[in-house]
């Protein structure tokens, strides 16, 4: 009897100095299919996605706990996946707070928010706070994909100067820490990312004939494509042709982006690479399409985004919301700033959204790729008039491969440890510890 034809997981697509991932396939699985392949076929991914200046917490928190809760305001556009997430209240980043250090809470509420540690009052070279969760994750699985970790935002990065009452401008725009002293950088270039996540970097030769001759990461690895597509059964030839679709589609996008070098924001004086879109919401949109591929063909499985930076003074006339988003956030009660922060909290939503509906669309097994995550969405501050950092506005979408029982709202005691969630979140990813920051034990009721 003939064996059927198999590939391992690691199977790449090659051209001219380039080698491309390829999604998971069910040619992949099966009998012939290495051990650690088959662990891989449907593996757990996490995700945290950081929005800064807190949240207009009365349009974001349901009235009712369970599943038979309304959508507040900021929440709706994400009423078609309602039964795909949770929201969780009442916890808490106890470090955010001062605890004696003085002002300083938006740099201590993003340094703080991934490892739940004090960050050292600094603004010179030796800072220091904590291991994140998800450099916990990369350690421990990291070794499993081509990435450990994939760090992404939409604003620059920075490891020096005084950014908020004496703390570094480290704290303030880095949310991964690989050590307690070493932040991991993020890229905010959608151009760069791309080459670093689907070539490899390839050649100098293969990057200059592409750029010459504006040609597709594809055109180099075609034939491969059309030979392995050739041997594919159905389903796994619309899996192929979907993700290469989406490849080339993503690489168009990142490259028209790129040509209108004036920005529609007010944004800090520094120059802006190459990539970077003038258009907010598609560079937003951007880099989740490019976090969706990459945990679509196994690149990485543990990533961040930082939306913006904590603190950022962004503006936002696109929705006529001429005036910067910290300045608002202080808002004082007036009710016409309440009415403008609001839309910036239900702008970044929309834009979430768009996120988990593309990793909805990816079948994956007998589910799809967002049942096989756990996406957190979130920021460390409460009320940014307030500075709060206890009952901080958490969601938590994907069933992270059917242990997550989605569609509800769970509220719990006031101050409980966000760091709690962190540590069940890492049991279903494989990478358990003990405690994690300021943790007291893992969260209840995720299933």
């Amino acid at each position: 009897m003939t064996q059927p034809w198999q590939i391992s997981r690691r199977t790449v697509l090659r051209g001219l100095g380039t080698a491309m991932a390829l999604p998971v396939l069910d040619v992949m699985s099966g009998p012939l299919a290495l051990a650690a392949d088959e662990k891989k076929l449907t593996p757990v991914r996490m995700a945290f996605v950081y929005v800064p200046n807190g949240m207009h917490m009365q349009d974001w928190t349901p009235a009712a706990e369970g599943a038979a809760f309304d959508l507040p305001y900021i929440l709706e556009p994400l009423k078609t996946h309602k039964d795909d997430f949770m929201i969780l209240s009442g916890l808490a980043q106890e470090h955010g707070f001062a605890n004696g250090d003085g002002p300083g809470d938006h740099a201590r509420a993003l340094a703080s928010f991934l490892t739940g540690q004090q960050a050292k009052k600094t603004h010179g070279a030796d800072i220091k706070v904590g291991v994140s969760v998800d450099q916990v994750a990369a350690r421990k699985v990291g070794q499993q994909t081509k990435f450990s970790s994939l760090e992404l935002g939409c604003d620059r990065g920075a490891q020096a100067g005084n950014c908020d009452s004496g703390y570094s401008c480290s704290y303030s725009t880095n949310i991964s820490w690989r050590t307690d002293t070493t932040p991991q950088a993020k890229e905010i270039d959608p151009k760069l990312a791309f080459e670093r996540l689907f070539t490899g970097g390839g050649t100098a030769e293969s990057r200059s004939k592409r750029e010459k001759y504006r040609q597709s990461i594809l055109d180099f690895v075609i034939e491969d494509a059309h030979d392995l597509q050739a041997r594919l059964g159905a389903k796994d030839r619309r899996k192929l042709d979907e993700y290469l679709t989406s490849v080339r589609e993503l690489e168009v996008r990142i490259r028209n982006a790129g040509k209108n070098p004036e920005q529609t924001a007010k944004l800090p004086d520094y120059p802006m690479p190459s990539g970077i879109p003038a258009d907010y919401a598609e560079h937003i949109r951007l880099m989740y399409d490019l976090l969706a591929l990459s945990f679509q063909a196994d690149l990485t499985r543990v990533s961040t985004f930082v939306v913006a930076n904590e603190g950022s003074n962004r503006a936002y006339p696109f929705i006529d919301v001429p005036d910067g988003h910290h300045d608002l956030s202080h808002h004082g009660g007036d009710a016409a700033k309440h009415a403008r922060i609001r839309k910036i909290n239900h702008f970044h939503v929309e834009q979430f959204e768009y996120f988990l509906g593309k990793l909805k669309s990816i079948t994956e097994g007998e589910g799809t790729l967002l049942d096989n995550s756990m996406i957190l969405y979130g920021s460390g501050i409460g009320d940014g008039n307030r500075h709060n950092h206890d009952d901080l506005p958490i969601l938590l979408a994907g069933r992270g491969g059917k242990t997550i029982q989605t569609g509800r709202h769970v509220r719990y005691e006031k101050r409980t440890p966000l760091n709690n969630l962190f540590l069940s979140m890492l049991d279903r990813v494989d990478s358990s510890v003990e405690s994690l920051g300021d943790s007291t034990g893992r969260l209840e009721s995720l299933s």
